[in-house]
């Protein structure tokens, strides 16, 4: 399904900081409803930065953030926003079940933060979707990195959103999760699900992706069709290079992000 024209996420001159050191330096970026779009970018480009001023962890020192038309600073319908952070940053440490941190995705949709049928339905449609309904009594501590990252996209499904904002859900993913979340994926945009997703290298989420956003020092470099990383050419900006990239290939032309 593709973008309607709807804004979901409008952000316009956004500058933020971390302690002294400017982080984004007035980025603009829009994303529209049914789109899935790229955050793509070295280390330190404020890709993270970006996303987490997004939901409100990081404020933001100019600029303007509406999520749904709606100003953030106003925006209280965060049932239709799910956020998966970077696995790395989760908590991983928490004394709980698959099902129970799953079911903490599906409080803000909850009437009195009651789980009822319809929202233990939820939970487990979740489950499935990543494959993990057979471990959902089993302890997080138990589980592999690709299992917990599973997890923390099953809890950020458990509310039905219509915007889903991922970092780096790839990172230290073994092949077979990062297939199962691929799949999971497909089926969400395939059900008009707006995707926002943080990543390093395309990989096997390129067939999805529609729009690639590259950033360098907190500045948007590139906005427009996914760039191709082939053979031993990096994204400009970008300190990797495609996992699936075939040594004969042609090398990119970089004009427009150079």
């Amino acid at each position: 399904m593709g973008a309607t024209g709807e804004p979901v996420i409008s952000m316009r001159g956004i500058r933020a900081d971390l302690g002294s050191r400017p982080v984004l330096r007035g980025i603009d970026l829009t994303v529209r409803h049914g789109e899935v779009v790229a955050l793509l970018g070295a280390n330190g480009s404020g890709k993270s930065t970006a996303v987490r001023s997004l939901i409100g962890q990081v404020p933001v020192s100019a600029g303007e953030i509406e999520l749904f038309g709606t100003p953030r600073r106003r925006f209280r319908d965060w049932a239709r926003v799910g956020y998966v952070p970077q696995r790395t940053t989760a908590a991983g440490g928490v004394p709980a079940t698959v099902t129970e941190v799953v079911s903490s995705g599906r409080l803000s949709r909850a009437r009195f933060g009651v789980l009822r049928k319809a929202d233990h339905a939820a939970v487990h449609r979740a489950l499935e979707l990543v494959g993990m309904a057979d471990r959902a009594k089993d302890s997080v501590g138990a589980l592999s990195g690709g299992q917990h990252q599973r997890v923390l996209i099953a809890r950020a499904l458990a509310s039905e959103p219509e915007l889903l904002i991922m970092d780096e859900p790839m990172a230290g993913v073994d092949l077979d999760s990062q297939e199962v979340l691929a799949r999971t994926l497909r089926e969400q945009v395939a059900g008009g699900t707006t995707v926002l997703v943080v990543m390093h290298e395309l990989g096997p989420l390129e067939p999805l992706i529609q729009r690639a956003v590259v950033l360098r020092d907190g500045c948007v470099l590139h906005d427009g069709p996914p760039p191709k990383a082939v053979g031993q050419h990096a994204l400009p900006g970008h300190d990797h290079v495609h996992p699936h990239a075939a040594h004969d290939a042609e090398p990119m032309r970089t004009g427009l992000l150079s």
